[in-house]
């Protein structure tokens, strides 16, 4: 990997990288070169990102011992479908380019809406899943992770959420003040005409 890669600076040339192939390959050279750091995998949302987002990536980058964390950020159409039409707030590439500024995170690629249920996993391999208590809530569905990791010796490290906030929390607030806002702006205009 070359120092424009982990340099200075959030080469997002450099560090994002669209074809899944290509983030196999660079992967791969990873392991090749590498001295005992592990790869470790994470992926979300990253929407108007908070100090949780931040907490939750250097506890990723801690797991790796050296290694390098791999980001695989859900694609704009991904989170409409999962959160709704009003959903992300922020664009992809933005959100791409914003982790690029996160020292933690050493690679990113897009989760595709269209991709299968851990395609990505399958194809980065990784010697830790990072995920957080939210995801993959059941038993059930912890065990079936966990056999998918196996197949190729990995292992899923669950964490709980690193801050008290979420964006959703965050963007129900500020809905919920303009909508005051506006209600008690209203009241003031009604009481202002029924005065006349």
């Amino acid at each position: 990997m070359s120092k424009d890669l982990f340099g200075p600076g959030s080469n997002l040339e450099k560090r994002f990288v669209r074809d899944h192939q290509e983030l196999v390959r660079r992967i791969e050279a990873f392991r090749t070169l590498s001295t005992g750091g592990l790869v470790v995998l994470t992926s979300g949302s990253f929407d108007i990102k908070h100090v949780g987002h931040d907490r939750y990536l250097e506890l990723g980058k801690n797991l790796s011992q050296g290694g390098i964390l791999v980001v695989g950020v859900d694609d704009d159409r991904k989170i409409a479908k999962r959160k709704g039409p009003d959903r992300p707030i922020v664009p992809e590439m933005e959100r791409v380019e914003g982790l690029c500024h996160v020292r933690h995170v050493d690679l990113i690629t897009l989760k595709s809406a269209d991709a299968q249920q851990w395609e990505l996993i399958g194809l980065v391999k990784p010697d830790i899943l990072l995920i957080t208590e939210e995801t993959h809530d059941t038993e059930e569905a912890l065990q079936k992770l966990e056999e998918f990791l196996t197949t190729f010796g990995g292992r899923y490290e669950r964490v709980p959420p690193q801050a008290e906030t979420s964006t959703t929390a965050r963007l129900r607030r500020f809905v919920l003040e303009i909508k005051n806002k506006v209600k008690d702006r209203l009241q003031e205009v009604i009481q202002w005409i029924d005065d006349l």
